[in-house]
């Protein structure tokens, strides 16, 4: 069961992959209907990409004829006279447009014409009407404004502007309808049209019947997102159950000489209404939203279409410009309010939002809400760019995973711009982008929370073994750390205290455990300040390795100068002990380098921070030899090859318990360069003696022997030699 219980265990990895997994889910759970908060932001971010982007080229055959600010100072106030209006729109005809269309809608009639005021002065003045002339007056339609309007727009391809009321107070009247000359068909046929998710309006706000006559009319409604933004405008609406075309819509048609229109509709299995998928004109499908509004492809900011000026229209000019070309006639006046806010700003001229329909609509490339796309490649960078960005982080440390952020969202804004660009597609960058923000933070923390935990693992597992300025070093180089197990190249110390288990039995046992303190304490912070790591204490005697849990390349020598410091301490130790009554203590050191396995090795219940394998065999040995050669500290040739430059007394070669070849031991004494004159000389002749001993010349070697024997009596390693000597000049060696 260990295995499963490990793969639970938690990590930084597997928080960003939680992350991952749930925003995954949360995304799928939008379906194609995204919450509005992010729908807005989304909306947002498109809005910068048409800054980034900037003015595009657009067609050549939209114009709007703009009632201006000079158009007012010059005609006079708005609304104007509506046979001023109708001598405008002449002017514009003769120039032979393809179509025309107002942005405006004419709803009551004119209080200039003078039908509406003649009444009233022959009412007041009969006797002044009582000819004949000026009684046919009453009658003559040159004097209702209305009328001359509706007959000059008769005379056009004219589109007349009208409005839907959403609002639910204000009957519709069934006779009040508006009129369009396109035919509208259905796709799929079986389809009725009262169930298209049409945006619907509780009735129209029409032209007064004089103006109307019959003539074509589209709604220029428009509906501002969220944030009072204006970003789409719908195609069609429905009146009692029939679709209605726009005044874009229809401008576009006539314009391009065409008299069917086709609402294509994805039927609903549920029964609830149908979506639309977009509109046909002549042949061209239009793609629009399920409501059948259309997201508009602006071109540019305001003003990139041409403007021409109403006044000089009026006065005539500009008539080879209009030539068939589909005219707006609007406004741009601050002070008759219809300026909108865009994604190009917050002041655009109404009119030039539907002269941007039309185009789209001639052109066929209106912006598309790419739901689908959107779905996979924000699975593609969740998922995909998530886990990269969780290993790198993990794995690689923060600047890594910082720099793969910022690619991971330049690469998502640049791919969205691609799409947006060349495509005309608006994919929603907002909710990957979070996602992978979201992800940065979760598993940096979690990376920060984990390795607080493994500072205080590390300082509770180690801080009893390896000094705290060791332990701040191994939480810096954690990747140097070995411990799960692995074979190093290190150097192992064994020490131990002679003629221990006698002392131990003259003492008593608050005696004993204060002497072991008292002991065992100097010679830990001597190993600490060589950079050693305590394995263990066994009753008086101590284990220490170099080289691990931390690499150290000169393990070998730290361990021989915490060796020397070691026993350059024994003696302040005794002092301290005669001055207490307890008994004097001679301590023997073993040290070895070479391969060992090193880790936590144990059980399923006690583990240990430890080394094993033969070099430490061997260390262990070897401490065991020191009384033998009546020395404090025993090396092996291994540890003696890493250490040249120190000073070392050969000993001998010993072959222990378990291996065929013989191994020679050193005693360490010190860097070469600080031996007094006289320890120098005597282990020079030391070394001699040893080689002729070793070449069998037993009376020489004998000779120098027994002098450095007189020089230094207590030297037990003398007297072994002597005594060698001796019994090998009675009976020769065989080999």
């Amino acid at each position: 069961m260990k295995a499963p219980i490990a793969w639970l265990r938690p990590t930084p990895f597997k928080f960003g992959c939680l992350v991952i997994l749930a925003a995954v889910l949360f995304f799928h759970s939008f379906g194609t209907d995204k919450p509005r908060l992010l729908e807005a932001l989304d909306k947002r971010a498109a809005d910068t990409m048409f800054h980034w982007r900037g003015a595009e080229p657009h067609g050549d055959r939209v114009v709007i004829v703009d009632i201006d600010e000079r158009s007012l100072r010059q005609v006079g106030q708005w609304p104007w006279p509506r046979d001023r209006v109708a001598k405008l729109l002449a002017n514009i005809g003769a120039g032979g447009p393809a179509a025309v269309g107002l942005d405006m809608v004419f709803a009551e009639p004119d209080r200039t014409s003078p039908e509406n005021w003649l009444p009233r002065l022959s009412q007041r003045h009969p006797e002044a009407f009582a000819d004949d002339r000026l009684a046919r007056l009453l009658r003559d339609e040159e004097f209702n404004h209305d009328l001359i309007l509706g007959d000059t727009l008769a005379q056009l391809p004219s589109v007349l502007g009208y409005v839907f009321d959403l609002r639910e107070e204000g009957a519709s009247d069934p006779g009040l309808v508006p009129f369009h000359a396109a035919r509208i068909r259905l796709s799929p046929a079986e389809l009725g049209f009262a169930d298209l998710s049409l945006i619907g309006g509780r009735r129209a706000i029409l032209n007064v019947a004089e103006i109307s006559q019959g003539l074509s009319e589209g709604f220029f409604n428009v509906f501002p997102d969220v944030d009072g933004t204006v970003r789409r405008v719908p195609l069609l609406m429905l009146l009692e159950g029939l679709p209605y075309p726009s005044l874009a819509l229809e401008l576009a048609r006539i314009g391009s000489e065409g008299s069917t229109l086709t609402i294509h509709a994805e039927p609903n299995a549920h029964g609830a209404r149908h979506a639309l998928l977009g509109v046909a004109l002549e042949g061209r499908f239009i793609p629009t939203d399920e409501r059948g509004q259309l997201n508009v492809n602006f071109r540019g900011p305001p003003y990139t279409f041409p403007y021409l000026s109403a006044a000089e229209v009026l006065e005539g000019h500009h008539r080879e410009t209009l030539r068939n070309k589909i005219v707006l006639v609007g406004t741009s006046a601050a002070g008759l309010l219809d300026l909108r806010p865009t994604p190009f700003g917050e002041v655009f001229p109404g009119v030039e939002i539907h002269a941007n329909a039309v185009d789209n609509l001639l052109a066929g490339d209106p912006l598309v809400y790419d739901i689908y796309t959107e779905i996979g490649l924000t699975h593609a960078t969740v998922i995909g760019g998530g886990l990269l960005l969780t290993f790198l982080l993990v794995h690689s440390g923060p600047l890594a995973g910082g720099l793969a952020a910022l690619g991971l969202i330049a690469g998502s804004v640049a791919a969205n711009y691609h799409l947006f660009f060349l495509d005309n597609r608006v994919v929603g960058l907002v909710y990957p982008l979070a996602t992978l923000v979201l992800l940065f933070m979760v598993v940096t923390l979690a990376n920060y929370a984990f390795e607080g935990r493994r500072k205080r693992f590390l300082s509770k597992a180690f801080g009893q073994y390896v000094p705290p300025e060791l332990v701040r070093e191994m939480v810096d180089k954690s990747d140097d750390l070995a411990l799960g197990g692995e074979t190093r190249e290190m150097t192992v110390l064994f020490s131990d205290v002679r003629g221990f288990t006698g002392i131990a039995e003259g003492l008593e046992a608050t005696e004993l455990t204060r002497l072991m303190n008292e002991m065992l304490t100097p010679l830990t912070h001597i190993i600490h300040r060589h950079r050693g790591t305590i394995d263990k204490y066994m009753g008086d005697a101590i284990m220490a390795f170099w080289g691990a849990p931390l690499y150290d390349r000169e393990h070998a020598r730290h361990a021989v100068q915490a060796a020397l410091e070691m026993a350059a301490a024994v003696p302040g130790i005794q002092k301290k002990f005669q001055a207490r009554g307890w008994p004097a203590i001679r301590m023997g050191v073993g040290i070895n380098s070479g391969p060992m396995n090193v880790g936590n090795m144990g059980s399923e219940f006690r583990m240990a921070y430890t080394v094993l394998g033969d070099a430490v065999n061997l260390g262990s040995r070897l401490e065991g030899l020191t009384k033998h050669y009546g020395v404090e500290i025993v090396i092996s040739q291994y540890t003696r090859q890493q250490v040249p430059d120190y000073a070392c007394r050969e000993l001998d070669l010993v072959r222990v318990k378990g291996k065929d070849r013989a191994t020679a031991i050193f005693e360490p004494l010190g860097p070469a360069g600080q031996l007094d004159p006289d320890t120098a000389a005597a282990l020079e002749k030391y070394h001699r003696a040893l080689a002729l001993f070793r070449r069998r010349d037993f009376t020489a070697a004998l000779e120098l022997f027994t002098e450095l024997h007189r020089a230094d009596p207590d030297r037990r390693l003398y007297h072994l030699y002597r005594d060698r000597c001796h019994r090998f000049l009675r009976d020769q060696p065989s080999h």
